[in-house]
């Protein structure tokens, strides 16, 4: 099938997942930390103090993931994502309202379980779900909304908070969640019929069968991914959370480092497509081993590039890793583990990588405040994913025979 017939045919199914991933936006670090300096002005918190509360929250919402993600073997995307995106609404509406901050937790709670958790958790599983020929092409298009909300979301409001409270820009942004659910309702009018379900056959897993979340815990490959789920976004998230802070390190203004995030953007994109394409012909086992190589490069250059042009050729290889994060570990857990119950073990993955998006900021901001610069945390991170990689190379070339094997 050409790329331009399977768009038309899925049309409406894959416009859901880009809308879906786009309005996740509002839990994503890349939004919440571009009023990071006016929520420590305005609780007068440092920068370990707002890590810590962020991490607090994010942790929290982790944990109650394990369990909610499971929710997406039970219902169907247009009866579950609209409940999320009220929830997002109002975690919105609650940080404009916000006045203590000991409900900053709660507000963090909120943003990241509904946005960076349950609204791009449900578009990945349906994805996994309804595809499976086509599963790279299709993960590839409906994280799209990820890679647009990234480019246009903190270029628009840093621009809008010149001349608009803060607090009144999360107003708009509650309103935008809002208009998101009639629009997911209009396009899930007849709601694709997910093949693992009709044809339950097509996708099995590692030993020719459908593996429980429990089997899946105790399987040695779970936890070689660790270091790989933790690291993308764990440090990820410190990069986005503290870019206020670095761009103040390499003395440039924050608008200049912002309006380069569309140039990340377009990479990621790229990217993202590439590794869509390339895990339908060629499969998850030979590429997701490597995805992560340029993170060590980019983080590399992140902390010794002293110029615009230094610090774009650290996003071109911090994208590159972002665009196939966005399609490879997806398809790995529908591939080597079955599709029968993925939306419970892609929860158990899900919440190890919202809980690295916890410590990450929790973690790289008590450094700042203990004496430990960004540029010298950014070498250690760049070590990190180099052990990362290590053990996805273990892992995978371990797990790989399993593939071919029927239980």
């Amino acid at each position: 099938m050409s790329l331009f017939h399977f768009l038309r045919e899925n049309a409406p199914w894959l416009t859901a997942g880009v809308l879906l991933t786009f309005l996740s936006s509002f839990g994503q670090t890349f939004f919440i930390s571009i009023f990071a300096g006016h929520i420590r002005e305005a609780f007068d918190f440092t920068h370990g103090q707002w890590g810590g509360i962020y991490t607090l929250g994010t942790t929290t919402s982790a944990l109650v993931m394990v369990w909610a993600g499971g929710l997406t073997d039970h219902f169907r995307v247009r009866a579950l994502a609209p409940i999320i995106l009220l929830m997002s609404v109002g975690a919105c509406l609650a940080m404009a309202f916000n006045p203590v901050w000991w409900g900053l937790f709660f507000v963090i709670f909120a943003l990241r379980f509904a946005g960076q958790g349950m609204l791009g958790h449900i578009a990945v599983v349906a994805m996994s779900r309804w595809f499976v020929a086509m599963r790279g092409r299709a993960l590839s298009v409906a994280t799209l909304g990820f890679a647009i909300g990234e480019s246009i979301m903190p270029l628009l409001f840093v621009s809008l908070m010149t001349v608009i409270d803060w607090r009144l820009l999360w107003g708009v942004a509650a309103l935008l969640a809002f208009l998101g659910i009639p629009a997911l309702m209009l396009l899930l009018r007849t709601e694709r019929t997910p093949q693992s379900w009709a044809a339950s056959d097509q996708s099995l897993g590692m030993l020719g069968r459908h593996w429980t979340r429990n089997q899946t815990l105790r399987h040695f490959l779970f936890w070689f991914m660790i270091p790989a789920l933790l690291g993308p976004a764990a440090f990820n998230t410190a990069f986005f959370f503290h870019q206020v802070h670095f761009a103040e390190v390499k003395a440039i203004p924050h608008v200049e480092l912002v309006a380069m995030f569309p140039f990340y953007t377009a990479v990621g994109i790229g990217s993202m497509v590439l590794s869509g394409w390339a895990l339908d012909r060629f499969g998850t086992p030979r590429l997701i081993p490597f995805m992560q190589v340029p993170m060590v490069a980019a983080f590399l250059i992140f902390a010794a590039a002293e110029t615009p042009m230094g610090l774009l050729a650290g996003f071109f290889f911090l994208a590159l890793t972002t665009g196939a994060n966005s399609t490879l570990p997806n398809a790995f857990w529908a591939e080597f583990y079955g599709t029968a119950r993925i939306g419970s073990i892609k929860a158990m993955a899900a919440a190890v990588m919202v809980f690295g998006s916890a410590i990450g900021p929790g973690l790289t901001g008590l450094g700042i405040d203990l004496g430990l610069g960004i540029e010298a945390q950014y070498v250690i991170i760049a070590g990190y994913f180099v052990f990362a990689t290590v053990m996805m190379m273990i892992g995978v070339a371990r797990a790989r025979p399993l593939l071919e094997q029927t239980a």
